[in-house]
Order: structure tokens, then C-alpha cells, then sequence
């Protein structure tokens, strides 16, 4: 149910009232009980996203998540090492084809 906010024409006081979308707006004030009211245009309610995303990857499989999460762990020591050989390797070494 929306919350709608009223202006007093009278003592010109605003008010929030919590009503039913298929109510019809107050006639008179419920603060000086005289006065005629009006209805104010309201920004409406805010939505607020909690949690960590609203995004296609929160709802992926078990499955999909721990190979996500295997992938991402550091590199071990001797892959580390590997790397240093090929560059090495790759910068010094050159073929000539025989004719």
C-alpha cells in the first residue's frame, strides 16, 4: 500500500497517509479536522538492492564456481619457473633451414 502526502489548504500543514491504491483521496484535513485537503504529487518509493548483485553470474551452477574459483588461485612456484626458461630460451635460439 503507497503512502500518499496531503497539503491542508487551511493550516497549511502536509501529512503522510498509508491508503489503498483503490481508495479515493481524503477530503478533509486529520490534523485541524477543518481544513480542505490536497493531494501532493509524490517521488514515490525508492527500490533498494541488497546484497552482492542483482547480476547473471550470482546464479551460476556449484559446479561453475569452483572451477571459477581453482582458476583464480595464484600460479605455483614452477609454473613461475617454466616461464623464465622459455623466454630464455625462445630469445636465444634461432634455426636457419639448409638448402
Amino acid at each position: 500500500m503507497p503512502t500518499y502526502e496531503y497539503e491542508c489548504q487551511k493550516c497549511g500543514k502536509t501529512f503522510d497517509l498509508f491508503q489503498n491504491i483503490s481508495d479515493k483521496p481524503i477530503k478533509k484535513c486529520t490534523l485541524c479536522k477543518d481544513g480542505k485537503v490536497k493531494r501532493l504529487i509524490g517521488t514515490g518509493a525508492g527500490i533498494l538492492f541488497k546484497g552482492s548483485g542483482f547480476y547473471t553470474t550470482d546464479y551460476r551452477s556449484d559446479s561453475y564456481n569452483k572451477g571459477a574459483k581453482a582458476d583464480s588461485k595464484p600460479a605455483s612456484s614452477e609454473s613461475s619457473g617454466s616461464k623464465t626458461k622459455k623466454s630464455k630460451s625462445s630469445g636465444s635460439s634461432s634455426t636457419k633451414k639448409a638448402s
